[in-house]
């Protein structure tokens, strides 16, 4: 049983015997006690004043001096500071838990009956995976795993963007440049070389455009918006003008755009050639996604494609209308309005009938829940998209939707490397396999300037530079919290010093290097007479921790509370590592508590990075 029960257990009968009141575990919550102070965790009794009806730090007083008479095993100590009462646990319970840790040092959460769907990676079909797809991946798996871990039934699914007019952009481009190429006979992954056509795109695009503002017909454009009778909408320069004119160009008088747009129209005719080009440059793209995920060491079990829910949510609008929750205009689109929930006015459908993205998304959510009966869906998707689900949650809630009460949108903030922002359409995207390469090179140079990969054999070296690569990049992008943006620097991911995952994988070698020259611990020891020493009490008293960091990041859907809790842990064993000895320690009992505390740490490190899709490995 973990100490804080114990106590929360003889400090519920004191508080009635003192007060004539009953109290619950939630009403008299512990927290750890704060480094500056001496004792285990700590009680505010100011909840207490209105019963007792004395000062907080008499009451502290108080119900230190009768736990010390009343519990005199559980209690060995406690002080009082400002109505805060610390209450030191007895030792010899620190030791009987580590010796139960020893044996089953992972918790154990009880099965819910409650299933949680998370959708994350959404990517496009026209170009690859990138370092923002990279960060979208790992919140998602690791949330993915850690609600599975506190025992939900876990159902991971992502929405391909197959469809639309940038697709057609890639197809078109591929029909003009392409000579025949494909993946097979060039080399290049399917992903990439699609995604290479929709640069061309729009190379040409941006060309032709250039081209086109040295017509009469552009410079007559200007002059009418330069002479029209608006002035807060007359453009100040020609570059000005021709800056915001570009997507109506692209829409009105651009022959790509024009030949782009047909391309959309026979597919959304089903037109064979089209529908046939497009099947097969899709699945280019999506073999090319696997080698990423592969490598990622993320699954889905469903994977869901615009092109088949397009047209899903109309259903929706009719039984809004009939729920009087929609209503139509008089040019026959329909829309809600959420102003008294403190938003807008949003259409659903418009007047020719066809559908918006929101209509679709209703759909697939409907969709989705008639697929797996999930009572929790966890959109993880940038922060871009804020308000987008925030309209989205409204509108199912309006439905009166079984499932509206259980919608979380996983906000994350953009990421940036130190040169700056991305931009897809003119090829300066970091590509996720790129990246991935990188940062595995970064963990391959590192250890050959510190000259620790002389006497492992090439083929685990590899898979060591592997595991430190991949675990310098994920725990990087998870670390941070989901909302902030961040820089991602592949250099510092790598730092074996630094807030990193090799970091924290290097705690876990050490352990290991530890068990090959002393052994592991015995299974059934009996640690009892230890009077444990400050430094393992404080490493013992973090691991003791885990399950609820674990709680709070499943609670708060954020994956940085177990990376933090990780690295916070792998620091507090190499302070314990460097102040106490267990190769030599001053007796065999002391060997033999620091081989379990060290055993305890490992399984739980390994635990927690296995949570965050990071492996450790047993030698750098």
């Amino acid at each position: 049983m973990h100490p804080i029960v114990q106590l929360q257990q003889a400090i519920i009968p004191i508080v009635q015997d003192l007060y004539g009141h009953v109290f619950t575990e939630e009403d008299l919550p512990l927290s750890p006690t704060r480094k500056e102070f001496t004792g285990d965790y700590t009680l505010v009794t100011f909840p207490l004043t209105r019963a007792a009806k004395k000062a907080p730090d008499q009451i502290a007083a108080e119900l230190g001096d009768a736990l010390l008479a009343d519990a005199g095993q559980v209690v060995s100590g406690y002080n009082v500071i400002k109505g805060f009462l610390n209450i030191e646990i007895h030792s010899a319970l620190w030791v009987k838990y580590l010796e139960a840790q020893s044996r089953d040092s992972l918790p154990v959460f009880s099965r819910r009956d409650e299933r949680v769907l998370v959708e994350y990676a959404s990517p496009n079909t026209n170009k690859p995976l990138h370092l923002g797809h990279i960060r979208n991946i790992l919140l998602g798996w690791s949330m993915s795993q850690i609600l599975d871990r506190v025992g939900y039934d876990v159902v991971r699914v992502q929405v391909v963007n197959d469809r639309g007019i940038a697709i057609c952009k890639s197809m078109l481009a591929w029909l003009k440049f392409g000579d025949g190429i494909t993946p097979e006979s060039s080399g290049i992954k399917g992903d990439h070389l699609v995604g290479s056509f929709y640069v061309q795109f729009e190379e040409a695009f941006k060309q032709e455009y250039a081209d086109w503002q040295t017509t009469p017909a552009a410079l007559a454009l200007f002059e009418a918006a330069r002479d029209s009778g608006e002035p807060d909408k007359k453009p100040l320069s020609a570059e000005g003008f021709f800056k915001n004119y570009k997507n109506t160009y692209f829409n009105e008088a651009s022959v790509l755009g024009a030949e782009a747009r047909e391309m959309l129209l026979k597919w959304e005719a089903n037109d064979p050639e089209v529908r046939a080009l497009w099947t097969t440059m899709n699945s280019w793209v999506y073999d090319g996604f696997q080698q990423t995920y592969d490598a990622l060491g993320v699954t889905f079990d469903k994977s869901y494609y615009e092109s088949q829910t397009y047209l899903l949510g109309r259903d929706i609008v009719d039984k809004g209308l009939k729920m009087n929750a929609f209503y139509r205009q008089e040019d026959g689109s329909v829309w809600i309005d959420l102003t008294e929930e403190g938003l807008d006015r949003k259409i659903l459908l418009r007047s020719d009938g066809t559908s918006v993205y929101m209509t679709q998304d209703l759909g697939t959510a409907e969709d989705r829940y008639r697929d797996f009966e999930a009572g929790r869906m966890v959109y993880v998707v940038a922060d871009e998209q804020n308000y987008h689900f925030q309209v989205l949650f409204a509108i199912l809630k309006k439905l009166e939707a079984p499932y509206a009460e259980g919608l979380f949108h996983l906000s994350y903030g953009m990421v940036e490397l130190p040169t700056g922002r991305m931009k897809s359409r003119e090829g300066t995207v970091v590509d996720a396999d790129d990246l991935i390469a990188e940062v595995i090179q970064e963990a391959r140079q590192g250890a050959e300037e510190r000259g620790e990969s002389e006497e492992i054999p090439a083929e685990e070296l590899n898979e060591i530079y592997r595991r430190v690569g991949m675990a310098a990049l994920k725990y990087h992008m998870i670390k941070v919290n989901p909302k902030r943006r961040m820089i991602f620097d592949p250099k510092e991911s790598v730092d074996l010093q630094g807030h990193t995952g090799p970091y924290i994988q290097n705690a876990y070698v050490r352990i290991q290097s530890i068990f090959r020259k002393a052994g592991h611990p015995q299974a059934d020891a009996s640690l009892t007479g230890y009077a444990l020493q400050s430094g393992e009490k404080e490493l013992l008293l973090l691991l003791s921790e885990y399950p609820t960091h674990l709680q709070s990041a499943a609670d708060q859907y954020d994956p940085s509370h177990v990376a933090n809790y990780a690295y916070a842990l792998a620091k507090a064993y190499h302070k314990f590592y460097h102040e106490y000895s267990v190769l030599r320690a001053e007796s065999d009992l002391a060997r033999e508590v620091r081989l379990h505390l060290s055993q305890v740490t490992g399984r739980i490190l390994r635990d927690a990075m296995e949570l965050l899709g990071m492996e450790m490995p047993d030698r750098m």
